[in-house]
């Protein structure tokens, strides 16, 4: 299975380095030295890492034959692909691959079908699944622990406690006055 793993930003340098969009949890296993990636497009790959560094907060990345800055540039938005074994989990009994939780059903707590996981949106402050629901519309789930409980690579679904309005438009709202009508 191919997993894109990176994206290439622009060049840093004039030695042929690029900086590297993450998108990977492994970076240290998927990004080392000596890795040979896919490519898309793939006109420009494969590409093999020579060496990786940080650099203030951002991977730098030299790959094999790119020696300087305009050939570095000329990599820009390629996307890095590894391949990886469909079986292989992570280290983490918490953390999954995005391909094992696409099409997960995805039901509340007291088994209410909410429907099923198409896209994982990876974004800066948390991860979310973008589900569709039986009637065609998609809905976002933060994937949280306090939301998302349990996930059953076994029974292929995700289990969820939804706060009131995540996954339907009838919020539940108390507010004082409505408490105060009631006791009167």
């Amino acid at each position: 299975m191919q997993l894109v793993v990176a994206r290439v930003g622009r060049a840093h340098g004039i030695k042929g380095e690029v900086t590297v969009e993450v998108r990977t949890d492994e970076p240290e296993v998927r990004l080392a030295p000596g890795a040979v990636l896919a490519t898309d497009p793939a006109s420009t790959g494969p590409l093999t890492i020579e060496t990786g560094r940080v650099h203030s907060g951002r991977l730098l990345l030299r790959f094999e034959g790119v020696r300087d800055r305009s050939a570095a540039e000329a990599l820009r938005n390629t996307l890095l692909i590894a391949d990886v074994d469909p079986d292989e989990q992570p280290e983490d009994p918490d953390e999954y691959y995005d391909h094992q939780l696409m099409d997960l059903d995805v039901v509340t707590k007291d088994g209410a079908e909410v429907g099923r996981i198409t896209e994982i949106s990876h974004l800066p402050a948390q991860d979310l699944f973008v589900v569709e629901r039986p009637d065609g519309t998609e809905v976002m789930i933060p994937f949280v622990e306090e939301i998302v409980i349990e996930i059953d690579l076994d029974e292929q679904r995700a289990v969820i406690d939804p706060p009131p309005g995540l996954i339907d438009d009838r919020a539940e709202i108390a507010s004082s006055r409505d408490s105060t009508e009631e006791e009167a």
